[in-house]
């Protein structure tokens, strides 16, 4: 299938590892024009050389930490014109009300709950300037889900799902599109991390982590490539009817017998 994608600039934050990083090869497969962005340089280097290994143009790049106050509009204004923005930055910790002290809870939601807010206002004004434009927020089936021991996350995730459906339903007007994709556990660093807290607290013994999704749809946690593949699609024109929706992608587990 065509995609429609050649020469797009997509801007996608988190971009270095993990879904984000698959979501800007999967955007470059199909002749876009990925920017990756991260807060560490060394991880930026090491997408980079993965574009190399599949022969892939090396992505613009940009070092940015989007937790400090400002970094959204330093973004903007590097990459103004981006035609695709996918919000993808953040790594809530978990933990229940208890766990979680008022400074590590705030900090969790300047880079994943007011990142995608301030840099949504941002490119949401170019692109209904331009008549066009398309945000995707990568968010977290914990806010359709929301748990006890996940509640910091749960109460972002549950915002952000909010934020999306009311914006993408009134940017159609000026021609943008914004929708949102609800990822359940993905195999990366961070629910490797997760899970191995869990296996942990379980077994006595972190290295057993992989046994905790086996309670998961299909036995085992979603991959990148499996949420990538699905971002660049609803990105596309191809889905150019598609805005004010938010996709949970968990293999039908919100709706299985306990």
């Amino acid at each position: 299938m065509q995609l429609q994608l050649e020469n797009q600039q997509v801007v996608v934050t988190g971009g270095s590892k993990g879904i984000g990083l698959s979501i800007a090869l999967s955007f470059a497969r199909e002749g876009a024009r990925p920017v990756l962005v991260a807060r560490q340089q060394a991880t930026l280097d090491q997408a980079l050389a993965v574009f190399a290994s599949e022969g892939l143009t090396a992505p613009a790049t940009a070092e940015i930490d989007l937790s400090v106050p400002g970094s959204a509009q330093s973004l903007f204004d590097r990459f103004p014109e981006a035609d695709i923005l996918v919000n993808n930055a953040g790594a809530i910790p978990g933990g229940s009300l208890h766990d979680v002290n008022e400074a590590t809870w705030r900090s969790a939601w300047e880079l994943k709950l007011y990142s995608y807010v301030n840099l949504t206002r941002l490119y949401l004004g170019a692109m209904e300037s331009r008549g066009r434009g398309v945000i995707c927020n990568i968010i977290g089936m914990a806010g359709v889900a929301p748990r006890y021991e996940y509640i910091c996350g749960s109460a972002a995730n549950g915002a952000l799902i909010s934020f999306t459906e009311g914006v993408g339903g009134g940017s159609v007007r000026k021609g943008v599109r914004v929708f949102g994709i609800n990822p359940s556990p993905t195999r990366s660093d961070r629910i490797q991390g997760l899970f191995e807290k869990q296996a942990q607290a379980k077994f006595g013994d972190k290295t057993r982590w992989l046994e905790m999704s086996a309670k998961l749809p299909f036995g085992r946690l979603a991959e990148p490539d499996e949420i990538a593949r699905l971002t660049v699609l609803c990105a596309s024109p191809v889905c150019g009817y598609l805005s004010g929706t938010v996709l949970n992608v968990d293999g039908g587990q919100q709706f299985a017998p306990n």
